[in-house]
């Protein structure tokens, strides 16, 4: 899940019953208690990633297509031409990989370009 609920929804509580106006103090200190929390989302914001083997991604586009009517408004199911979390795509990825251009960070990974210092280049064949 991409984003983090992070603003705090407040609620002024008052009374609408008969003698309500005794116990109750209108808007006189409204910042009221917290109630709950909410994410702030764009339009077009990504809402919830999922990485799985390809032979699984159409589990996984049932699921988020199962999951999306649980959302407020039109939410879409996209499938990426990237490999994973990364930004290469699988082509890409495998060649970087095979020269040993990739290097593991997390889920994702850190890609070594030909500049820099020579002792990280030296030794290397197919750099």
């Amino acid at each position: 899940v991409r984003p983090k609920p992070f603003n705090v929804i407040r609620i002024n509580k008052t009374l609408s019953c008969a003698g309500a106006d005794r116990l109750s103090s209108g808007m006189r200190g409204a910042f009221g208690k917290s109630y709950g929390t909410a994410a702030r989302v764009d339009i077009g914001q990504v809402l919830i990633s999922v990485r799985t083997k390809d032979e699984k991604c159409q589990i996984a586009v049932e699921a988020l297509r199962r999951a999306k009517f649980k959302f407020p408004g039109r939410q879409k199911v996209h499938i990426s031409s990237k490999f994973g979390f990364t930004r290469f795509t699988k082509p890409d990825y495998e060649k970087w990989k095979a020269m040993g251009r990739l290097v593991p960070d997390g889920n994702t990974v850190k890609w070594l370009s030909s500049r820099g210092p020579l002792w990280r280049l030296i030794g290397r064949e197919n750099a």
